[in-house]
């Protein structure tokens, strides 16, 4: 374009030279004939003077024509190196210099979009930005997705009237000290934190509002469970504070045979041990919870285990007159974890299946190998879990019978802790169970490498 404005330039001195010259040659045409005017004034009769006359002037015209030409080509050159070198050269730099600079902002502003574009594209939090008419001008899937956003859901009302929302766009941008700018909603099983913030335009002025979707599902779910856990755990204590309380008082009231003494006594040691036990399973899993545990972890034999525990619930097992089988596959090769709590779990498992199982019932043990783990599979033909209960054995204090759980001694965190235990040592736990017809335990434990 600065080499077209050159050519331009030149154009039009090269013009205004043509201009000039003809100017000056109409001048001298008219000189000539102002000099034949005068020859026939003067009645000049010889041809040859007039002749010679004319053609002097002529001579002298062509010459001052021919070198007003070369002037003017030579002025021409000059002033076009000169326009160049003054205006188009300088133009031209400047003109460049613009050039790289917006080239440079263009390429920083597509940048920063594009990082903005995969920032929205990639976040967790839904972000939809409403202009002052309510319309959508910009939204992220993450919105799309936790809103349940429709296409023919595109605008303010149509989104948050469609999820319950109580919000009223021109509140948020003009009443800068209304404090409903938050709104916490339902969709189907999930629960959504929406923040709404106004924002303003470079002269200071309302532009449009901002939404920020959270999900908070996880958050509400804790915040239920540490409500009931407390709840559980004020109803654990509760119960046998106030027995031991009554017969205590009972006794101090009265003087008592030593028969009922000494069953009012064992009660209150009943519940002395029921309210140690469940202390001392909170303490357990409050120091799980806060990695204060650690771990002694060893190398030894799974199936020597196993059977350690089956001896130490030998007498329970006696009783309730249970056949218990305990088959060890061969080669078996030493886990590696905490013996003291892989024991644990093991005695609550088996204890379990021994509580829960009939009289005369019958409880199997495997214990084996499969890839990098070994395994302990426990199966009885029991009473059984119903499936609606199996996804919620594992929350702590939860019972599929509370009643028969607390008449057998049972606080509710047995499973909670084994797989609190079985989670730090790299194991796994897994429960199947049918309604009378029996339960199937799998504890996978890692091997020494």
């Amino acid at each position: 374009m600065l080499k077209k404005v050159q050519v331009k330039i030149v154009l039009i001195f090269f013009i205004v030279g043509i201009l000039m010259i003809g100017i000056m040659g109409l001048f001298f045409i008219g000189m000539l004939n102002n000099v034949s005017s005068n020859i026939q004034e003067d009645n000049i009769n010889s041809t040859e003077q007039a002749v010679q006359i004319v053609g002097d002037l002529t001579q002298k015209t062509q010459i001052v024509l021919g070198i007003s030409a070369i002037t003017f080509t030579a002025i021409v050159a000059l002033l076009g190196v000169l326009v160049s070198k003054l205006v188009v050269k300088p133009v031209s730099n400047t003109f460049d210099m613009m050039t790289d600079e917006l080239k440079d902002k263009l390429n920083e502003v597509s940048k920063q979009k594009n990082q903005i574009e995969t920032i929205l594209l990639h976040m967790t939090d839904g972000i939809i930005a409403f202009d002052m008419q309510g319309e959508i001008i910009l939204i992220n899937p993450a919105a799309k997705k936790s809103l349940k956003i429709s296409p023919e859901d595109n605008s303010f009302d149509d989104i948050f009237k469609k999820c319950g929302a109580e919000i009223n766009m021109e509140k948020i941008i003009y009443l800068e000290n209304w404090t409903s700018t938050e709104q916490r909603v339902k969709i189907e099983d999930k629960y959504m934190h929406i923040f709404f913030a106004p924002f303003k335009n470079e002269n200071d002025t309302p532009a449009g509002v901002i939404a920020v979707i959270q999900d908070i599902t996880e958050h509400v779910k804790l915040d239920n469970m540490r409500k009931e856990f407390v709840a559980d755990v004020s109803h654990e204590l509760k119960t046998p504070i106030t027995s031991i309380m009554g017969y205590a008082d009972t006794l101090l009231e009265a003087e008592y045979d030593k028969e009922t003494q000494g069953k009012f006594l064992n009660v209150i040691a009943t519940e002395a041990r029921r309210m140690a036990k469940l202390v001392t399973d909170l303490l357990t899993l409050s120091r799980y919870d806060n990695d204060k545990n650690r771990l002694r972890k060893e190398s030894f034999d799974l199936g020597d285990l196993v059977k350690k525990c089956q001896d130490k619930l030998a007498i329970e097992i006696m009783k309730k007159k249970h056949k218990v089988s305990c088959f060890v596959t061969a080669d078996v090769p030493p886990v590696y974890a905490d013996k003291g709590d892989i024991e644990r779990v093991v005695l609550n498992i088996l204890s379990n299946s021994v509580k829960y199982t009939k009289d005369g019932g019958e409880i199997k043990i495997y214990v084996g190998f499969v890839y990098n783990d070994a395994y302990i599979k426990i199966i009885d033909n029991g009473i059984g879990i119903p499936e609606e209960d199996l996804t919620r054995i594992f929350e702590r204090f939860y019972r599929v019978d509370k009643a028969r759980t607390r008449e057998l001694g049972g606080t509710g965190l047995g499973l909670s802790i084994a797989k609190e235990i079985l989670d730090k040592n790299g194991g796994s736990i897994d429960i199947k169970s049918v309604v009378g017809e029996g339960t199937e335990v799998v504890i996978r434990i890692p091997t020494k490498d």
